[in-house]
């Protein structure tokens, strides 16, 4: 219970340490997005109107004052889920935005990430179980050399590919002009088709972390003393791959793999650019763009409190499967 109570009392006080920085961060930049929409407005050689610039802030709802009450503000705001109107999407609120395309970025990269870690830590334990053997150096060295591709290549060969000379998957963004979003079938079924190019790209690179983290960690594992002393004991080789290596060995990758999917609210940038999909990847790189602080804290503090949620459950979800890092940390 201890080490529970512990890792809960982490957690607080990091959230606390993110949120506080998720504050200053942003006005610390230099640079004003009333500004800046003003400038884009009249035009890049004409000189900026203070009185427009006072009337676009008091639109955008600027926040003003000293940085204390900025801050107690803020924080006010945190917990009621209130984070302003953003200046990219004018006049929808930060909440709406980021609801729009949460659901894009969770059901895509939620799903790459599971088959990416189910499909990586079953080739690593199994190239760990065959070592030293032709199907562990064709596993290791096969994904070894897909890891050395840019990602960006693999992505618009894909597009090329499929896209352009086959014409089996559209090559850009997360719908088709003759279907509405809403839940029926011809959406649905124009969203997968949409979704197949990103999704196929996460997945060809995804397992490859997996695969030689669960490789070298259920090889250390198999050469452990209590594995020796099984095989002494005559125990079948399946059995102890499974119970002695990799039941140990997978521990690292559960952490991993909780970090990873508090790190989906983040979305990937660089898929979504390349595919022009409507995620939060792509809505961040949108937000930096444009100066939307709002929208950008917002974003950075949906990607830290998954993280850290994460690491949290990960912390929990270890000392549950491992008893000794609860008696380590026992007094």
């Amino acid at each position: 219970m201890r080490y529970f109570l512990r890792r809960a009392g982490f957690f607080a006080a990091t959230l606390w340490a993110a949120v506080t920085l998720n504050f200053l961060i942003p006005r610390l930049q230099p640079g004003d997005p009333a500004e800046t929409i003003v400038q884009k407005l009249s035009g890049q050689n004409k000189a900026i109107d203070p009185a427009q610039v006072t009337a676009v802030r008091k639109m955008l709802g600027t926040p003003d004052g000293n940085l204390l009450q900025q801050y107690v503000d803020y924080m006010g705001a945190v917990v009621k889920g209130e984070f302003g109107v953003s200046y990219t999407y004018f006049p929808y609120p930060v909440t709406h935005m980021i609801g729009q395309a949460l659901w894009w970025t969770v059901i895509l990269v939620g799903v790459t990430h599971v088959i990416s870690f189910v499909i990586g830590t079953l080739m690593g334990a199994w190239a760990a179980y065959r070592r030293n053997t032709r199907t562990d150096s064709f596993i290791t060295l096969g994904s070894t050399f897909v890891g050395t591709l840019p990602f960006f290549w693999l992505a618009l060969l894909l597009i090329y590919v499929f896209a352009f000379t086959l014409n089996w998957f559209p090559e850009r963004g997360g719908w088709g002009p003759g279907s509405t979003p809403g839940w029926n079938w011809l959406f649905i079924s124009d969203a997968v088709q949409h979704s197949v190019l990103p999704g196929l790209a996460l997945l060809i690179v995804g397992p490859i972390g997996w695969i030689i983290g669960m490789r070298n960690n259920m090889v250390q594992t198999l050469g452990e003393d209590y594995a020796r002393l099984a095989r002494a004991k005559g125990l079948p080789q399946t059995r102890i791959a499974l119970t002695y290596g990799a039941r140990i060995a997978v521990l690292p990758n559960v952490t991993g793999f909780a970090m990873a999917l508090g790190g989906i609210l983040g979305g990937t940038v660089l898929v979504e650019s390349i595919f022009n999909y409507p995620g939060l990847g792509r809505m961040m790189l949108d937000a930096v763009s444009n100066r939307d602080y709002p929208l950008m804290q917002a974003l950075f503090l949906f990607i830290t409190i998954g993280v850290l949620l994460a690491n949290f459950l990960a912390d929990m979800l270890y000392g549950v499967l491992d008893p000794r890092v609860r008696k380590e940390a026992a007094p």
